[in-house]
């Protein structure tokens, strides 16, 4: 059913030759009856641009229709192996494929997406998230159809139309001339011929308008769903499994909290190294000085407060130890905190970026009533004039 909707551009063919044939008729090509060679020339000249128009547009829908199909193929066949598979995720088996897609732009998008998924290993082992709707998305349908372009032909359509009425308005107006009732008659032939030309092109402008809008809109549309579905298959099927950020916050957390543990642990080692030291070095002291205080008596009794002074010392940089660690202890609290103030602030970005989005959907949406608003007053702003003339 895709791939009928998808060729509904053919349609412009068959309305363009239809017009052609209706616009030659009119100006008397096949009875041999041309009223002015001028509206012919001006009709066919607008006929040209028009179908230079639709073959630009054509080879953008053509593009689009390719990778279209090339993404429905691929996800009927990541369907059948996934069953085939009894389940089991495809990852090993498209990480180091090859080829995937026959088109260009898909296989540098998926091997792009590839390099990304297969690049971002944590030192844990961890794939974050990594989604391929960055790399193969509706941006990517957009300049395969050349969206830039098919965008603008509809107005341009109208535009054409609009072009057309002025014309053939200035054309019967500048050969209309008289004094009289009599020369005025002689004129009224040219004033109808330029206006034949401008009723003309304005007719088929808007018509080609209308219908290569909702050909245009229909193509596009239909690419997107088919876009839509086939990420959904590839991420049930194919994705690989990325941890969250609340896994590697909790991974964080629970790293932070060993490393903590760990550096208490030594403090208490090297708090109880200290005060084992201090206690061996006073009775070192004591047993010293009493054995050579026979000897040298006063001399040796100041090394023993030179001793005891050496032991104080030691004492004293054992508690800046202490305190060098509870500082590190801290810092490590601080960083804990820090990560966590990160986390919120991706969710925030993720809402921010949800809201985003939704704006985006509805400007576009607003964008497409006023266009639709606008025409609606051009085709009214024409039936009102043809009753004016009428």
């Amino acid at each position: 059913m895709i791939r009928v909707k998808s060729k509904l551009y053919y349609v412009l063919y068959f309305l363009y030759i239809i017009v052609v044939f209706f616009v030659l008729y009119l100006n008397g090509v096949f009875t041999g009856e041309q009223s002015s060679y001028t509206n012919l020339v001006i009709n066919i000249v607008f006929l040209v641009i028009i179908g230079i128009l639709f073959v630009i547009a054509s080879i953008g829908f053509g593009r689009l229709n390719r990778i279209t199909y090339e993404l429905e193929d691929v996800m009927f066949r990541l369907q059948k192996e996934y069953k085939e598979a009894n389940g089991k995720n495809l990852w090993s088996e498209y990480k180091d494929k090859a080829k995937v897609f026959e088109e260009i732009e898909l296989q540098d998008a998926f091997n792009k997406y590839r390099m990304q998924a297969k690049g971002t290993k944590s030192r844990r082992g961890a794939s974050p998230s990594c989604d391929l709707g960055e790399y193969i998305n509706e941006d990517l349908l957009d300049r395969a159809g050349m969206n830039f372009f098919n965008s603008g032909v509809s107005g341009t359509l109208t535009g054409l139309g609009i072009l057309g009425t002025f014309l053939g308005l200035s054309m019967g107006m500048g050969a209309f001339s008289g004094n009289d009732i009599f020369t005025i008659s002689d004129n009224v032939g040219s004033l109808l011929s330029g206006m034949k030309v401008a009723f003309h092109t304005s007719v088929y402008g808007i018509l080609f308008s209308l219908v290569f809008n909702v050909v245009y809109r229909s193509v596009m549309s239909d690419a997107y769903e088919v876009l839509d579905e086939f990420l959904s298959v590839f991420r049930q099927t194919v994705q690989p499994a990325g941890v969250s950020d609340d896994e590697n916050t909790a991974t964080m957390l629970v790293y932070q909290a060993g490393m903590a543990g760990t550096l208490k642990q030594m403090l208490e080692i090297m708090k109880g190294n200290a005060r084992e030291q201090t206690v061996g070095m006073e009775r070192i002291v004591d047993q010293f000085t009493t054995q050579m205080q026979s000897a040298l008596d006063t001399d040796f009794k100041k090394l023993g407060a030179v001793l005891k002074s050496a032991g104080e010392s030691q004492r004293a940089s054992a508690a800046d130890a202490a305190e060098m660690i509870e500082a590190v202890t801290a810092l490590v609290e601080v960083n804990r905190n820090v990560q966590e103030a990160l986390a919120r602030v991706m969710e925030r970005q993720e809402i921010f970026a949800g809201q985003l989005e939704e704006q985006k959907k509805m400007l576009a949406d607003t964008c497409a009533d006023m266009s639709d608003e606008i025409n609606s007053q051009i085709y009214t702003f024409g039936q009102m004039r043809n009753l004016y003339e009428k």
